[in-house]
């Protein structure tokens, strides 16, 4: 009866569409807010832990300099995820078995099996995050094992119940949709809401630098953000080596920015979610509104409004409390601090001879160093969003302070822990030949239960900061996604006589072209800069196993190519 109630739903659902269709742009753009959907489980993935860390430093680090970044990145995930779309509507199958079967499997698992340990990697900052926004912002009592560990298995209990509401019909789906975009709405109005009182502050904000910031720059790759220039210069003979410092970390952040923005596990759960819900060849253009409003909208209003607070309070401006003994600063903030202070001694007497000096004589050279390396140390440790909040106390009060920032960091990852899960579900019954509902898709679901011990596994360094050299991890397997797309728009026996021609081929092409050479730039930087050789071969190794599978076993064909052979 409920499979009945469904099937119902979507012929109606469907009916709908080619009668606005037929109305005009206003009753379509009704139909389309009304039956909107996966753009919003987009939106709920896409705004989690990782774009918040991402948007964070690029404030820290940037200014507003970055303000670009992320909307370019967010345009070239929905022109991808565009893409995918298209083709999983026009054709009605599964893409994992049809890349297998028409493209390369070798493309087709490598983009389940990324999808899965991204899922899991993922996850590790996304329990990190929320118990610290329940833990240092809501209730601090809890700030201790113990309530560490409730607060996980109250997270990991809610995520499972709200993950499961899908698998429980239409009426399950659309809870589920529900609840998540009360999430959405959530955070972006908490982020908002914050500029909103820093801008009506008597600090105010600088609206004519935060728009030229939009104006897209790619010099931050190889150099430091301009305002560093008169702190690196006082530095002396020792500028060069703050220079490299600020921008390994400049371009680390730059590639979290990206990858956050649409991750590979975003391209698998997109088209599982529209097959869900019986979308067809009629719902492409919905489809495409979905991912402009639904995740590319939320998306670029709550980080562009962190990257505006974080530029504001900290870039290129020392933490409160490491220069002066007016106030105390954080223990995570000291450690950082030491810790760049004696990487900068080490640099100055050589590796070998650091090693042999005692504690004592090394704290004693850290001490000895120039305010001005101690300045610039201080500017660049790394804070997180609770830093901000206390940073922003005096000119939103306390209160507001907190409590906005712990409900909308607790917002943002609970709702990626409940996507992560769905995801792996999706990707479990794949791997298996399954259909993706019941209890495979539920035991799937449990993948990224592994996050749980996120909290206790990372001490000490700010748990924020894991986000980026995850979700760095999470940009080199992004063109295997992007590639994939790019290849199945252009496949013929996947899409027959739909697919694209003329001058809308040409478009497809050229757009998605810009976005997978993008997805691939920032691929192979962070391959280099972080594997060197070993990355490159391991990338080699990968690209040559497909091209040896394509020629073992050549992919299917189109039932004409082969009528047209005959002729």
């Amino acid at each position: 009866m409920a499979e009945e109630t469904g099937d119902t739903q979507f012929a109606a659902d469907r009916q709908l569409l080619i009668d606005a269709a037929q109305q005009g742009t206003g009753a379509k753009l009704r139909a389309f807010v009304r039956l909107s959907g996966p753009g919003w489980l987009q939106s709920a993935i896409t705004l989690g832990g990782g774009s918040l860390a991402a948007s964070l430093y690029l404030g820290v680090l940037a200014g507003y300099s970055l303000m670009w970044l992320q909307v370019v990145a967010m345009v070239m995930g929905v022109i991808m995820l565009s893409a995918i779309s298209y083709v999983t509507l026009s054709t009605g199958k599964r893409p994992f078995q049809a890349i297998n079967d028409h493209v390369n499997p070798v493309l087709g698992w490598g983009w389940a099996i990324a999808t899965l340990i991204a899922n899991m990697v993922w996850c590790l900052p996304q329990f990190s995050l929320g118990t610290a926004a329940v833990t240092q912002n809501l209730l601090p009592d809890l700030n201790n094992d113990g309530g560490k560990a409730i607060v996980c298995g109250v997270m990991l209990a809610a995520a499972v119940v709200i993950t499961w509401f899908y698998d429980s019909g239409s009426w399950g789906i659309k809870l589920y949709e529900r609840l998540l975009r009360l999430m959405v709405a959530a955070i972006v109005i908490c982020f908002f809401g914050v500029v909103l009182k820093i801008s009506a502050s008597s600090e105010g904000l600088p609206w004519n630098e935060i728009l030229a910031g939009f104006i897209p720059n790619l010099d931050l790759l190889s150099n430091p953000a301009a305002t560093f220039n008169e702190a690196l210069a006082a530095t002396d003979q020792y500028s060069e080596y703050w220079s490299k410092e600020i921008v390994s970390q400049q371009r680390d952040v730059m590639i979290t920015a990206a990858a956050t923005a649409v991750g590979i596990n975003m391209t698998f759960l997109l088209p599982y979610s529209m097959l869900r819900k019986g979308w067809d060849q009629h719902f492409r253009g919905l489809a495409i509104f979905d991912l402009s409003t639904g995740m590319a909208v939320p998306f670029l209003i709550a980080t562009g409004c962190v990257v505006i607070a974080s530029a504001s309070q900290f870039h290129a401006k020392p933490a409160s409390g490491l220069l002066d003994d007016e106030i105390e600063a954080p223990a995570k903030l000291v450690e950082q601090y030491q810790a760049k202070l004696q990487a900068r001694v080490a640099n100055e007497v050589g590796k070998e001879k650091y090693k042999s000096l005692s504690d004592a004589e090394k704290a004693s050279l850290a001490g000895a160093l120039p305010e001005a390396d101690k300045r610039m140390a201080a500017m660049l440790v790394k804070r997180d969003a609770f830093n901000l909040a206390h940073s922003l106390a005096p000119l939103i009060g306390k209160n507001f302070a907190n409590y906005v920032f712990g409900f909308g960091v607790l917002g943002m990852a609970l709702s990626t822990i409940t996507i992560l899960m769905l995801i792996s579900g999706f990707t479990f019954c794949e791997i298996l030949g399954l259909p993706p509902e019941g209890l495979p898709h539920r035991l799937g679901c449990m993948a990224p239960a592994v996050g749980v011990l996120g909290p206790f596994i990372w001490k000490g360094k700010a748990a924020f900061w894991l986000a980026v050299p995850t979700s760095v991890f999470g940009m080199v397997l992004l063109p295997i996604a992007y590639g994939t797309f790019f290849l199945m728009m252009n496949n013929r026996s996947i899409l027959g006589d739909k697919l694209p021609q003329g001058a809308r081929r040409i478009r497809w092409n050229v757009l998605m072209f810009i976005a997978l050479s993008l997805s691939a730039f920032g691929a192979g930087w962070s391959i280099w800069s972080k594997a060197h050789w070993y990355g490159v071969a391991g990338a080699g190794a990968f690209v040559l196993l497909a091209i040896v599978v394509h020629f073992v076993r050549p992919p299917k064909r189109f039932p004409g190519d082969a009528m047209v052979e005959e002729a």
